[in-house]
């Protein structure tokens, strides 16, 4: 089959909120990639933006009938739970934003062997980080320390564990506001550290990886800093992220790397 005979790759995209609609939104008319669906909670609410043809479904059963190449995760940790097994039996690939779930080890466990008898690859994208390439290619030699550094505005923090610590209005400096294993991150802060537990699964693993989160009222950027160590040698990774408009807890390069993951997927020439 020649490039201009080429069938689009059909994909559907799990949640319509500030990362799903951003995605949905640069990707719309892009060539060679079809927005087919986006699942909700609820179909019957119009959603803002939407791509003219696009479906809105909101039963996991529904994705079995529409040819998919992919299925994006964007939604939250619950979504995961709720969508995968269908989304595994769908699509050859599942892309999962909302990592968090996977500290749930029997959920995880459960989720690889079903998409091993189904034939289908779970894909976690690199989310607002970037280099996970380098630190998955280090650990094959060995990893001995990865620090994974959080900071957010402080008022990022809001609706989390970190308002029961400070009054994140007040703050005049830097606070520390968790320090403990990616594991213990994600779960007490899931949408705050799913990038915890993507770094953690290029590297040493959820219970080794060390997380600290830090609220600064005089950030204006979301920023991570990943140190990391072993026999390869030594590395230091800074990124600081623009937030989502529509959302402060989010970064715009966790919507920036899933589009770069789907146009990887169709490019004649992948980077």
């Amino acid at each position: 089959m020649s490039g201009s005979e080429r069938h689009p790759f059909r994909l559907a995209l799990i949640g319509w909120g500030a990362i799903g609609a951003t995605v949905g939104r640069m990707l719309a008319g892009r060539p060679g990639v079809q927005l087919v669906a986006v699942a909700v909670s609820d179909a019957a609410r119009p959603r803002a933006g939407l791509p003219e043809g696009t479906l809105l479904i909101d039963r996991p059963e529904a994705l079995a009938a529409l040819s998919l190449d992919m299925v994006i995760e964007a939604a939250g940790r619950p979504s995961v739970a709720h969508w995968a097994r269908a989304a595994l039996l769908a699509a050859p690939a599942f892309a999962v934003s909302s990592t968090s779930a996977f500290v749930d080890d029997a959920f995880l466990a459960d989720l690889l062997a079903r998409a091993e008898a189904a034939g289908a690859q779970i894909i976690v994208p690199p989310g607002a980080l970037g280099g996970m390439d380098a630190l998955g290619a280090a650990a094959l030699m060995g990893l001995e320390r990865v620090e994974h550094f959080v900071t957010k505005p402080a008022l990022a923090w809001a609706g989390t564990p970190a308002e029961q610590a400070c009054d994140l209005a007040a703050l005049t400096g830097p606070l520390e506001v968790f320090r403990g294993s990616a594991r213990a991150a994600a779960d007490a802060y899931p949408k705050n550290a799913n990038v915890a537990v993507i770094s953690s699964l290029a590297g040493l693993g959820l219970d080794r990886t060390e997380v600290v989160m830090v609220a600064d009222p005089a950030a204006t950027l979301n920023s991570h800093r990943i140190v990391a160590s072993g026999a390869f040698g030594r590395m230091d990774m800074t990124f600081e992220n623009a937030p989502l408009p529509d959302n402060p807890k989010s970064s715009a390069m966790t919507a920036l790397n899933l589009v770069r993951m789907v146009e990887n997927r169709v490019a004649v020439l992948a980077v």
